[in-house]
């Protein structure tokens, strides 16, 4: 028989998270997520379950009826709606300017269909007109699938525009707003977004662990139209939608996640109480008091700033400084988080999170005295 190990209780320590994520989680939210758990089909869990879909609801700007949380992080959300919609011998086509386009092309073929890729340089925004010339090429596309915030450079695109021209040659979107989410303006209805997937962990200032999405009517006819089954039986919306529905009568599907839904609840509370606008303009205001500290520090941002994510600010590190070195002084002599580059950034980048209840001016001077100290 083995030995029983012993090990203490595990204390983190409070970190003051400035990556790409997770962030900074309000301490209400930590609170919601400590209150007693009920079944996932308890009646008051349910009710509970009705009001965290019409908060999505605002948060995304939409009225779709399929608008809900996936029991699982961002990644799960990407995929379920590549699954759900995406048939074998379907094309796709797939902006890529970072990690996150990449992995939307993998997706695409990982479902049996054709991803017909148009590329852009890393720190720069999709191209509507580069798009438009690839619509033209292949009229028999179905899905325009791209990233609104590039989480590895930091760039925003413009999704207003992407989805107009899907909608001028008859493609469905797919549109990753993972970072977007609750920091930059996003108007699911409005832009005519056919299918979004988010994170909790980003601009929500929520737990990880769960992935807001959104099917427009269109997206939810193609779900309907399928002649083959979704791939994924945990991911099949057709399913989990009638966990989701209104009313008392739930169909089982899981086990929800039911604390980390509570803690989604409160975060998306906070989010309605300070209204979108608000929330939208407070991220953009902390992004230009960074951005002053940093330009005083010599420090040169990756993304040109018409195209910058106030709330994933990336910047080039400075010559002779040891990138490894400097994250690891952070977090263990300040207790702060920043997040280093990925792909063709790695060791060229830093990225600086100024996200939900992290963006904050009390986050962004210890960020810059900290950075003055160790690059001085």
């Amino acid at each position: 028989m083995f030995a029983a190990p012993m090990i203490p209780a595990f204390y983190p320590p409070r970190r003051i998270l400035m990556g790409p994520g997770p962030s900074d989680v309000h301490p209400q939210v930590l609170a919601a997520q400590a209150k007693p758990i009920i079944g996932h089909l308890d009646p008051l869990f349910v009710s509970m379950m009705d009001e965290l879909k019409q908060l999505l609801q605002y948060a995304f700007q939409t009225r779709n009826e399929m608008t809900l949380a996936i029991s699982a992080p961002g990644s799960a959300g990407m995929e379920a709606c590549f699954v759900n919609l995406v048939e074998a011998g379907d094309k796709v086509i797939v902006c890529r300017n970072g990690v996150f386009g990449e992995r939307m092309r993998q997706n695409v073929e990982r479902c049996g269909g054709i991803a017909v890729t148009v590329d852009f340089k890393w720190g720069e925004p999709v191209q509507p007109a580069a798009v438009e010339a690839l619509l033209k090429d292949h009229p028999d596309a179905r899905f325009l699938a791209f990233v609104h915030a590039e989480t590895s450079t930091g760039a925003l695109s413009d999704a207003k525009a992407l989805c107009a021209l899907a909608k001028r040659y008859g493609c469905l979107t797919i549109v990753d707003a993972v970072t977007s989410l609750g920091g930059v303006e996003l108007r699911v209805d409005e832009w005519g977004i056919d299918a979004i997937y988010s994170g909790s962990q980003k601009c929500l200032s929520c737990v990880p662990g769960l992935s807001p999405i959104s099917f427009s009517a269109a997206a939810v006819a193609k779900i309907t139209a399928r002649t083959t089954p979704v791939q994924s039986w945990f991911l099949d919306q057709s399913l989990v939608m009638a966990y989701w529905s209104g009313g008392a009568k739930r169909a089982y599907h899981h086990t929800a996640p039911v604390n980390a839904l509570y803690a989604l609840h409160e975060s998306l509370r906070l989010l309605a109480a300070e209204g979108l606008e608000n929330a939208w303009a407070r991220h953009q205001a902390m992004h230009q008091e960074l951005r002053v500290g940093l330009e005083q520090l010599g420090i040169a941002f990756v993304v040109e700033e018409p195209y910058r994510l106030p709330q994933l600010n990336a910047i080039y590190i400075p010559q002779g400084i040891d990138d490894a070195k400097v994250r690891a002084t952070l977090l263990n002599e300040f207790n702060l988080e920043i997040g280093a580059g990925l792909g063709e950034l790695a060791g060229k980048a830093w990225r600086i999170g100024l996200m939900g209840f992290g963006a904050r001016r009390e986050n962004i001077a210890l960020c810059l005295h900290a950075l003055r100290q160790l690059l001085n």
